[in-house]
């Protein structure tokens, strides 16, 4: 993917992974000469190698796990800086670059995390955040894992404010542009400088990421990728889609099983409270019944006790009777005795 005629990259853009004072300097990466004096004295360092990125003894920590936060405001202290850049995670060291003869602050810092994953949190969510009022920008430590690095005081850096001049391109701030005509590259070859990254462009919205630590698992997973063939590719590609077949089939089983499960027991439920409506139902019928034989027998009891009373009555009568009529018997005959 080369040129500028690519109607699919014109509106992308593309980072640099390695650092070239001439490349920085172009807007779009296709410079073969340098354009300003900066540019020169860069290249000049570059060439010579007068610039060494691990001789820098306040430039201590692990490089993967700190960030550089720039364009600070000169108002702001190590305290509140170290309080805002908290918020993603935990500082273990922060250095605010200050002038060494007035001591006043540079407008940039260096910022450790304990963690390489906090340090990534904070690339991702504290860049154009706002410090006492100034918008700041964050990248990761160029000074330490960029490859061919020269600090802006020397003429290289990358971004910039003036947009009248010495501008630097290529980094996260302000990347390269694509290219506006085809990248020459026979003639870059020939100077020594390094290809711009075909085949790499990104939108504006995507965030470019830092580099890893070597040997770590995102670095062996990678590589691993590389070395396998792309039969071996397709093949992990099926196995994983018919694992993923799996785990929804057994998935959509469970829950057929848990649905009848579920069924089962709201079916028994209702069941059970039908049994109950129904026993319910009996009993209030049975008591009814039971009632209705308690009453009639009452009832009967009654009316036999009735008949026998009334019989006793008769008998009681009857024996009254007989009883006064002997009397009257006994009498009349006493009486005739008397007289005779």
């Amino acid at each position: 993917m080369s040129g500028g005629g690519n109607n699919n990259v014109v509106n992308r853009v593309f980072y640099a992974t390695s650092y070239h004072p001439i490349q920085a300097g172009s807007i779009d990466g296709t410079d073969v000469a340098p354009h300003d004096n900066g540019v020169r004295r860069a290249l000049l360092c570059y060439n010579a190698g007068l610039y060494d990125p691990s001789g820098d003894s306040k430039a201590a920590g692990d490089p993967y796990c700190t960030l550089f936060v720039g364009r600070i405001s000169h108002l702001t202290t190590e305290e509140t800086l170290r309080e805002a850049m908290s918020r993603y995670g935990k500082v273990k060291s922060l250095r605010l670059v200050r002038h060494i003869v007035t001591g006043a602050s540079r407008g940039y810092a260096f910022v450790e995390y304990e963690t390489e994953k906090e340090m990534r949190r904070a690339y991702e969510d504290a860049h154009h955040s706002f410090i006492d009022g100034r918008e700041i920008i964050v990248d990761y430590n160029r000074q330490q894992l960029m490859p061919g690095w020269i600090p802006r005081r020397l003429g290289g850096g990358l971004g910039g404010r003036k947009e009248s001049g010495q501008l630097r391109f290529g980094g996260r701030d302000r990347p390269f542009r694509a290219p506006l005509r085809p990248i020459p590259h026979e003639d870059l070859k020939k100077l020594g400088i390094q290809l711009p990254p075909e085949g790499r462009y990104m939108s504006r919205t995507q965030i470019p990421s830092p580099p890893r630590r070597k040997g770590s698992v995102s670095h062996r997973e990678e590589a691993n990728y590389r070395e396998k063939s792309s039969v071996e590719r397709e093949k992990e590609f099926e196995e994983q889609r018919s694992h993923v077949k799996r785990e929804r089939s057994d998935h959509g089983h469970r829950r057929r099983s848990k649905d009848r499960e579920e069924r089962y027991r709201v079916e028994s439920r209702s069941d059970r409270e039908e049994r109950k409506e129904r026993s319910r139902g009996r009993e209030d019928r049975y008591g009814d019944d039971k009632e209705q034989v308690s009453d009639s027998k009452r009832s009967n009891r009654g009316e036999e006790e009735r008949s026998r009373k009334l019989h006793k009555h008769r008998r009681s009568h009857h024996h009254r009777r007989r009883s006064s009529s002997r009397d009257i018997q006994q009498e009349s005959h006493d009486l005739e005795g008397f007289i005779t």
